[in-house]
């Protein structure tokens, strides 16, 4: 495991005494949040009765009331949230510091997302967005990680509507050595035949694999492996690897977890919500989401130093 960093050593240092001084931004942002949703609201309501007077029809009446209370609310998010990403990207900054590794609110390389999304490992989707960056070495492991939100757009006309279909995180871990051929595990439910039953193969990224059984009796039906390489897929997943992806989607309340070995790369993308979002309003809450932050943060950590297992003969 790693040494994760102290919160009351960080908040009583050059962080807290940052932090100390953004209460006016910090009061002056509740302040306009406030006034924004009470415009909102007064809006819908006001634009909502001509409406309903002039026309003498609901249904118009209610769009146009529910625009208005959505630009109230658009308005006090922007708001709050200029001040929050501020407070977030300081917090993050220095627990990263104190690991030394690196931080950024936004994603400069999309790479091990491509990577992800040429092995189908996301449900298809219409817009994305990133962030939340952490990058470096943690031991003598290089790791990347960043997190993703994917959308697509469903209905058409008055009911259409933006639903996320994906929205956690994304972990490329180095492995202490190549793998000789590319193994993918996912949930069994994620590829199955026309008729609801399983396939034999799929063909992900140009590359040929075939289901490989599980080792263990007990997760048949829960997860499903593919590979070009059946041996070295026995070796990878046997059922204390399949034990802790289990136990990472309890950790994250996640679901969906996949992880492909392919060269010398280990790749986990976890629906695991939206984590480190630790900028808030509320000063109170400082070293709680400081706490939380370094314990997701953590946890992920540890999850690339135990996945990442030790070379064994026949498999260097």
């Amino acid at each position: 495991m790693i040494e994760r960093p102290d919160p009351q050593s960080l908040m009583s240092g050059p962080l807290g005494n940052w932090l100390s001084g953004q209460g006016q931004d910090r009061m002056e942002a509740k302040k306009q949040s406030d006034r924004y949703t009470f415009y909102g609201i007064v809006g819908a309501v006001s634009l909502g009765a001509f409406v309903l007077i002039v026309f003498r029809s609901f249904e118009p009446a209610m769009w146009v009331g529910a625009a208005a209370f959505g630009a109230g609310s658009w308005a006090a998010h922007r708001a709050r949230k200029q001040v929050t990403d501020r407070i977030k990207g300081q917090i993050n900054a220095e627990i990263a510091k104190a690991l030394q590794v690196g931080y950024a609110m936004t994603v400069s390389d999309l790479s091990i997302f491509e990577r992800a999304k040429a092995f189908e490992m996301f449900p298809d989707f219409d817009d994305h967005g990133f962030e939340d960056e952490w990058s470096g070495a943690l031991g003598a492991q290089s790791f990347r990680l960043h997190e993703a939100k994917l959308t697509e757009e469903q209905g058409s006309g008055n009911s259409s509507r933006t639903v996320t279909v994906f929205q956690g995180s994304i972990l490329s871990i180095g492995f202490t050595r190549r793998f000789i051929g590319t193994t993918l595990i996912e949930r069994d439910k994620r590829h199955r035949g026309f008729f609801g039953g399983k396939k034999d193969s799929i063909e992900v990224n140009g590359t040929a694999l075939r289901r490989v059984d599980m080792v263990d009796p007990r997760f048949e039906g829960a997860f499903a492996i593919w590979s070009d390489d059946g041996v070295e897929a026995r070796y990878l997943v046997h059922p204390e690897y399949v034990e802790r992806l289990i136990a990472v989607e309890h950790a994250y309340a996640g679901q969906d977890i996949r992880a492909l070995f392919s060269g010398g790369e280990l790749l986990i993308v976890i629906e695991s919500g939206d984590l480190f979002e630790s900028g808030s309003l509320d000063a109170s809450q400082d070293a709680a989401l400081l706490q939380k932050t370094i314990d997701q943060f953590g946890a992920l950590a540890d999850l690339a130093h135990r996945l990442n297992e030790r070379p064994r003969a026949g498999f260097n």
